[in-house]
């Protein structure tokens, strides 16, 4: 008989078959005519996606603020260093006025923190960058993330805020902490932003937004899901990791007092690849 903790630490049968076709499609599908046929199904590089949004009460100052939305990069054994290069080459490429990063830099192990962020350091934005934790970063050290998201000149939003200023307006940037992992103080994030203000909120998990009540965010920015990475033809995503099925599956979401954003994000866990679901970096437009 087989140990039995062994067999409780032994992943689900329909998620070992998924990491199984992954490992071959990267194997078959990684090289020569077949690669791009993958890019096609799955896709290698991240695709740029432009949204425009609609913000409520968005200072004149800012319409037409661009902010570049990059999730879960999972750097790890299955997201190696060159491709977290790439998608910063991406991003400056865009020449956005804000970079926000939501959270899962990492996967598996503590090393991978440091040079995960020593590729993403080299991020530019008018206005700066500005990062919350994921779950996966709780997983492989909180602090140590932080750190490194101060040491890079980021603005770590956890469970705080952060004025952008321009022509004498102003718009509240705000963060908190993951909403399995870690706490979450919205009103300390909020600050002293007033009622007749918006705030942008980043959240990694979009589940949190079903519990907003203040009507002074007007945006909540998102990953987690990665858009469920597998998307079966006929099907759709075999699993989704939120508590509301695949209504934060991806894109613009309403949820009860706010609108949320969910990308689907650059990188990828438990199987190494996705299918039918692009990874991607998202372009947002805020208009008023």
């Amino acid at each position: 008989m087989e140990d039995a903790h062994k067999i409780l630490k032994r992943p689900p049968l329909t998620r070992r078959i998924l990491r199984a076709a992954g490992q071959l499609s990267c194997g078959v599908f990684g090289r020569g005519p077949l690669k791009g046929i993958y890019r096609r199904l799955g896709g290698i590089e991240p695709i740029v996606v432009h949204r425009t949004i609609l913000v409520p009460r968005l200072p004149v100052a800012f319409d037409g603020l661009r902010i570049a939305l990059v999730s879960d990069l999972h750097h790890g054994p299955l997201v190696d260093l060159p491709f977290i290069e790439r998608v910063v080459e991406q991003v400056n490429e865009l020449r956005p006025d804000v970079v926000v990063l939501p959270g899962d830099f990492v996967d598996k192990h503590a090393r991978y923190i440091t040079p995960c962020f020593l590729a993403l350091r080299h991020l530019k934005a008018k206005y700066g960058v500005f990062a919350v934790l994921g779950n996966h970063d709780h997983w492989e050290g909180a602090d140590d993330t932080r750190r490194a998201i101060r040491d890079c000149g980021f603005v770590d939003l956890t469970n705080d805020g952060h004025w952008l200023f321009c022509y004498e307006q102003r718009l509240r940037l705000a963060g908190v902490d993951d909403l399995n992992m870690g706490s979450q103080d919205l009103p300390r994030a909020l600050g002293d932003c007033r009622k007749e203000e918006v705030a942008i909120v980043l959240s990694h998990h979009p589940d949190f937004a079903e519990n907003i009540k203040d009507p002074r965010v007007g945006l909540v920015l998102s990953g987690h899901t990665h858009g469920g990475q597998i998307l079966l033809p006929l099907v759709g995503p075999p699993y989704v990791p939120s508590a509301f099925g695949r209504k934060y599956l991806h894109g613009l979401v309403q949820a009860p007092q706010t609108q949320v954003y969910i990308s689907r994000g650059v990188g990828v866990v438990g199987v190494p690849m996705r299918l039918y679901c692009q990874p991607e970096i998202d372009l947002l437009t805020l208009r008023k």
